[in-house]
Formats: structure tokens, C-alpha cells, sequence
């Protein structure tokens, strides 16, 4: 009964942190800002480190079941 909204709430994060991992690659291999007026090393960072914080958050949910 409680493995129901760990599965829902690994799910949401891991999919959340591989697509801002995968939009923050994207716009860095095309040379595009990743966040309008913020440092684009700055941008870059926040967001690579947000999303491997997402990602691991979603292995995490899914370990507890």
C-alpha cells in the first residue's frame, strides 16, 4: 500500500532530473543561454547540480520500497 506514491514520486523525480539534465545539455551543445540574465557558467552549474539532485532524489524514493 505504501509503495504507491514512492513509485509515483521516484518516477516524477527521476524524470524531472534526466529531462533538465538532458534540456541543460542540449542548450549547452548549441551554444544557447540555459537561464535569461544569469552567468552562463552559473546557469549551467544550478541547473546540471539540480538535476542530479532530482535524479538521485528519484533512485532514492525508489530504493525505500
Amino acid at each position: 500500500m505504501e509503495s504507491g506514491p514512492a513509485i509515483f514520486a521516484g518516477t516524477t523525480f527521476a524524470l524531472f532530473g534526466a529531462g533538465l539534465l538532458l534540456w541543460t545539455g542540449a542548450r549547452v551543445l548549441h551554444g544557447r543561454p540555459v537561464a535569461l540574465g544569469v552567468r552562463p557558467k552559473a546557469a549551467i552549474t544550478v541547473t546540471t547540480l539540480s538535476g542530479v539532485v532530482f535524479l538521485a532524489l528519484g533512485l532514492w524514493c525508489f530504493g525505500r520500497m
